[in-house]
């Protein structure tokens, strides 16, 4: 099958490959070992807030396994719960704003404010770091980043603790598909054009993003994908037990539609709203910008824990 052009009821019917006998147990010790301990943290600075009544914070804090990240926290006046917001290889140059919520940007391990001497920040190494290892594959340390930063965004302001929520597009989609099983402490997720999803066709398709160095890695070094199935976030996604947003789209130089809709079909169905865009990481459609809209207002709804 030609996983580049499938119709959008062949990509409905895409499924999570078969997943390893300890996938589960694997990701629960992982979230066991990034949270056993409150990690060490501290306030660096404050930086300018284009919002008058949101204050602006650059946080640095320590993670399990004695790595340094940097996350950026803004905090309105009249705060309605936590954003945690998952970052991925385009990384701002300053924290975003998100209309009455606590907003939480980590920048994980490697990127952005987080770089370091031992990971590299060029996306087509990075997407590779550790990979020998299911132990030691980069994937495994910025899923758990994310738990870091929101436990260091909860300390820091304890009422969002009662409305937890995730927001990620593409790399930070796939993270929080990745990530939000094992951690009972979200109420709701959005996912965008979300990556890491579907080994088995998602690498079978040339692609712009950073899963192209994946794909190329993998055909030189086969026994890779024994080590990437712990890290399909469609596999993951099964496990999701919030509602969830999701938007995958039909066409995507970047991220393979075929991955996109691996993990958005896997997320169980109680859980799910999904929105299939035309075009993702490129400009929308006329649908898309309308489509869009509505989303917007959906996730305000579901983040603002509205009832409709």
């Amino acid at each position: 099958m030609d996983y580049a052009n499938l119709t959008q009821d062949e990509f409905l019917r895409l499924t999570a490959p078969e997943e390893p006998a300890d996938f589960v147990s694997f990701w629960k010790e992982t979230y066991a070992l990034a949270t056993a301990q409150t990690p060490t943290w501290h306030i660096e600075r404050e930086i300018w807030s284009q919002e008058e009544d949101t204050r602006t914070y650059l946080v640095r804090a320590k993670t399990w396994d004695n790595c340094e990240i940097a996350m950026w926290i803004s905090r309105p006046e009249n705060s309605k719960g936590g954003l945690l917001i998952g970052q991925g290889y385009g990384q701002p140059a300053t924290a975003g704003y998100y209309p009455s919520m606590t907003v939480c940007f980590p920048c994980v391990r490697g990127l952005g404010q987080s770089q370091c001497k031992d990971i590299p920040w060029v996306v087509k190494k990075h997407v590779l770091h550790g990979i020998a290892s299911k132990a030691t594959y980069i994937l495994r340390g910025v899923v758990s980043d994310l738990w870091t930063a929101a436990t260091v965004m909860t300390e820091m302001f304890p009422d969002t603790a009662e409305n937890l929520c995730y927001s990620g597009g593409s790399m930070g989609g796939g993270m929080g598909a990745l990530m939000l099983p094992w951690d009972k402490r979200f109420r709701a997720a959005y996912l965008l054009v979300p990556t890491f999803g579907g080994n088995h066709v998602r690498l079978l398709v040339p692609s712009t993003g950073s899963g192209e160095a994946v794909r190329l890695y993998v055909q030189e070094h086969p026994e890779a994908m024994d080590v990437l199935a712990y890290f399909d976030a469609a596999i993951s996604a099964k496990y999701i037990s919030i509602p969830t947003i999701v938007c995958p789209a039909l066409d995507d130089k970047c991220v393979a539609p075929a991955g996109q809709f691996c993990v958005a079909n896997s997320i169980p169905e109680e859980y799910r709203q999904m929105y299939i865009l035309d075009q993702g990481h490129a400009a929308g459609t006329d649908r898309d910008k309308e489509l869009m809209e509505k989303v917007e207002e959906v996730k305000k709804k579901l983040f603002y824990n509205e009832a409709e």
